[in-house]
């Protein structure tokens, strides 16, 4: 497995251009969030309302961010924890999976444009678990912001 730094690094090579990095700031945690309420909005076996396919899903994912920094992986699993909140909510109150839905196409298509204009392509392409760096590489610099050490 590739260290933190290894990570940021690869993924900040196609991730230079202002109008791109700006880009990203609103539709990683937005298409994150879209593939958590997606998720939520698909049946389960179970009765249970707590325990769904978003719930499941953030367990490894945690695990993935807890094994490249503890700081990161911890900040991590509090976004994770609020964009499950957030689904919990929006689907007591609206269509949860069309919303959600719509909202990922629209930001898959800003991100492209991001690319195009970066002259890049995005590193999933390369890599499926640029997916879940993404995230991590913009709270890796909040968490800088803050002066948190990852």
């Amino acid at each position: 497995m590739r260290s933190l730094t290894q990570w940021m690094s690869l993924y900040g090579e196609s991730h230079q251009h202002p109008t791109n990095k700006l880009i990203h700031w609103m539709a990683v945690p937005g298409i994150f969030f879209c593939v958590v309420a997606l998720l939520w909005s698909l049946p389960t076996p179970w009765q249970q309302t707590e325990m769904n396919w978003a719930t499941l899903a953030t367990l490894p994912a945690a695990l993935f961010y807890l094994r490249l920094s503890r700081p990161l992986g911890i900040a991590m699993c509090l976004f994770m924890g609020m964009c499950l909140m957030l689904c919990h909510w929006l689907s007591a109150t609206a269509p949860l999976l069309y919303v959600a839905t719509g909202l990922f196409v629209v930001l898959w298509i800003a991100q492209f444009v991001g690319h195009a204009v970066e002259g890049k392509r995005p590193s999933f392409f390369t890599d499926l678990q640029f997916l879940l760096i993404g995230p991590a590489w913009l709270m890796q610099r909040i968490l800088r912001q803050l002066r948190i050490p990852t």
